[in-house]
């Protein structure tokens, strides 16, 4: 698994590439942490290039959203398979905002 920050609009964008599994999930809390660190307005982590998302990847989304708190907006872009359907049959899309793709995402942001 890897990972990418950029700013993209005002919002700080985590990109994730791979498998985020029990062995790489805590790398990427790490980037989150960082990318939170900087206390963007908002934060989007992008799994559209995630090709298998377990529980502990899900989790460590869910850590994201509580430790951002009131002052960053997280949303999470996923389509497919590997990561959107987890994400629904586990009502996370409930938790944070679910986006099919970055263009979305920053649309949604700068909209709300």
């Amino acid at each position: 698994m890897t990972t990418s920050v950029a700013d993209h609009d005002g919002a700080t964008v985590l990109t994730v590439t791979g498998e985020v599994d029990l062995a790489t999930a805590p790398a990427l809390e790490t980037a989150i942490d960082a990318a939170l660190g900087a206390e963007p307005a908002g934060l989007i982590i992008d799994l559209s290039a995630v090709s298998f998302l377990a529980s502990a990847g899900m989790a460590a989304l869910v850590a994201a959203h509580q430790r951002a708190g009131e002052a960053t907006k997280i949303a999470v872009v996923a389509d497919g398979p590997a990561t959107s359907r987890q994400l629904k049959m586990t009502s996370l899309d409930k938790v944070f905002a679910l986006y099919r793709t970055l263009d979305e995402a920053l649309t949604g942001f700068r909209d709300n």
